[in-house]
């Protein structure tokens, strides 16, 4: 008997779903030469073609299900991990979703012409059934890849932009118990969020008795970076530091006043070196200074 008549009382999707178990190693074979699987697995052929073999028995378990069209068959989630790898390193490679999915495409030539090799005696409305049932299983498995990779892709922005905001916000310890953050540019609710996480675990780790957020380099001040403020000196204080808040440029001054901000329990100073001599002083050290007739404590 031949073997395409193994499927022919089922429906051409199901069919489908034999001939890829049936198929299944050469395919993988196959597959594992495309640089969808070949640039990822690189450690050994074998690794791409096992893989290649867990993505095919993932389609065969959609076809039997019927399913093909939907990008949320359950044989899709055993494998979306897998896809997530995939997906992910071409990103880190740069290529765009449009090159991924011509990577994708190249996998079904390969698969429909074993089809077509199986099919050959079968009657031609059966074989182009076939063939179509599994060109839109390819076709969804195409659209599995692209929403695993553009979702990999975002993944990998919202890091870089996490460590961006690390990188832009650094904790700087100036003294025994007095560590600064120094802030430059716009203060908006994601960064203040990183400020006040970063800085209490600094207050932490150097047992920081006072804190000094100097905003000389923020533009503008209005009531929302207030607010961020007034909840990163509350949370300091809830850590037993007390929180000095320097760089206030005379037009910020006046902005404050104008917004009717009420920023009275906040001690500000008008610099860093002013807000600095002021936690030395409060924690009794002073800064001595050398000049030409001798030494004077400043």
């Amino acid at each position: 008997m031949p073997e395409h008549e193994a499927g022919t009382n089922g429906s051409p999707t199901a069919e489908v779903g034999e001939f890829l178990r049936r198929r299944r190693e050469q395919i993988a074979q196959r597959w594992a030469d495309e640089s969808l699987f070949r640039t990822v697995f690189t450690v050994s052929r074998d690794e791409a073609a096992e893989a290649a073999r867990h993505v095919l028995d993932a389609l065969a378990a959609v076809a039997d299900t019927e399913r093909v069209h939907d990008t949320d068959a359950a044989g899709f989630l055993v494998v979306r991990e897998q896809l997530s790898r995939m997906g992910a390193s071409r990103s880190r490679a740069g290529f765009t979703t449009a090159q991924v999915s011509t990577e994708v495409d190249a996998l079904r030539p390969p698969a429909v012409n074993l089809l077509l090799a199986d099919l050959a005696d079968a009657p031609a409305d059966h074989a182009r059934e076939s063939v179509m049932a599994l060109t839109i299983l390819l076709g969804t498995l195409r659209l599995v890849v692209l929403d695993t990779a553009l979702a990999e892709g975002q993944a990998l922005i919202e890091r870089q932009q996490l460590q961006l905001l690390e990188v832009a916000t650094p904790v700087i310890k100036l003294w025994d118990g007095i560590v600064a953050v120094p802030l430059i540019g716009t203060l908006d609710s994601a960064r203040s969020q990183v400020v006040m996480e970063s800085l209490l675990e600094a207050i932490v780790e150097q047992r920081a008795r006072f804190a000094i957020l100097d905003i000389t380099g923020v533009p503008t001040v209005d009531s929302l970076v207030a607010q961020h403020l007034m909840k990163t000196v509350a949370a300091a204080r809830l850590m037993g530091a007390e929180c000095v808040v320097s760089g206030i440029r005379p037009a910020i001054a006046q902005t404050i006043v104008h917004l009717g901000l009420d920023l009275g329990t906040v001690i500000t100073r008008a610099s860093l070196a002013d807000a600095l001599r002021y936690a030395l002083h409060e924690l009794g050290s002073g800064i001595v200074s050398s000049a030409a007739d001798g030494a004077g404590s400043r």
